[in-house]
C-alpha cells in the first residue's frame, strides 16, 4: 500500500522525484560521448575527441553539467567565479564543464559551440566537453535546463552534488570541500561530514 501511494505521488507530483542519481562515495554513472566530445586546444586551433566519464579520475574535480541555454549558465555563475578566484593548483585540480547542446533554444547551436570554444581558448587549464545528444543528462537523470554541480575526489568518487542554483552558503561549502580534498590526498574519503548529495 505504501509503495502504491509513493508511486502515485511521483506520478501526480513529478517534481518530488530526485533530479539526479549521484551517490556519495561512488563514481558517476558511466557516460561516453562520441559526437563532438572533449575540446582539444593545439595552439589556437580546436579539435574534438571522444570522451567518457572514466577520464574524470586523477584530479580533484568540479563537474558542471549545463544545458546550452543562457538561463542555465546564470544559475551557478557565482560558483564559477569563486573557483576562478580560488586559483587552485592546476596539477591537482581541474574544472570540467559539459555543455548539453541537445538542450538549447532552436537555432542557437553554432553560437553555443562557438562560446564554448572561446572559453577553452581563454581557460586552457580547464576541461570543456560538448554533449551533442544529451547523454549525460539521460545517464545522470537530470532535469531539462539543468545546471548541475558535482564535486569528485581524485578517484572520481562523488563527494557533493546538486542540480540547480547553489546558495551562497553552498558555494562556500564547495570551495571549502575542494580545498579539503586537495589538502588530504591520501585519505580514502576526503569529504568532511558537512558534505551532502542533494536532490
Amino acid at each position: 500500500m505504501l509503495r502504491i501511494s509513493t508511486l502515485l505521488l511521483l506520478i501526480l507530483f513529478p517534481t518530488l522525484a530526485f533530479s539526479h542519481n549521484f551517490i556519495e562515495g561512488q563514481p558517476v554513472a558511466p557516460v561516453g560521448i562520441a559526437d563532438r566530445g572533449e575540446l582539444i586546444l593545439t595552439g589556437n586551433e580546436i579539435s574534438y575527441k571522444k570522451w567518457n566519464s572514466s577520464k574524470l579520475q586523477g584530479k580533484v574535480r568540479v563537474v558542471h553539467y549545463i544545458a546550452g541555454r543562457r538561463s542555465a549558465k546564470k544559475k551557478n555563475s557565482i560558483l564559477i567565479k569563486a573557483i576562478k578566484a580560488a586559483n587552485f593548483p592546476s596539477d591537482q585540480f581541474q574544472p570540467t564543464t559539459i555543455v548539453n547542446t541537445d538542450d538549447e533554444f532552436p537555432g542557437t547551436g553554432l553560437f553555443v559551440v562557438g562560446k564554448v570554444e572561446k572559453n577553452q581558448r581563454h581557460y586552457p587549464w580547464a576541461q570543456f566537453i560538448i554533449d551533442s545528444d544529451g547523454l549525460g543528462r539521460k545517464a545522470w537523470q537530470l532535469k531539462e535546463d539543468s545546471s548541475t554541480i558535482v564535486v569528485l575526489d581524485r578517484e572520481g568518487r562523488v563527494q557533493w552534488a546538486k542540480d540547480g542554483a547553489l546558495t551562497p552558503g553552498e558555494v562556500l561549502q564547495v570551495i571549502s570541500l575542494i580545498q579539503h580534498l586537495l589538502d588530504n590526498p591520501d585519505r580514502h574519503s576526503g569529504a568532511p561530514s558537512s558534505a551532502a548529495v542533494s536532490p
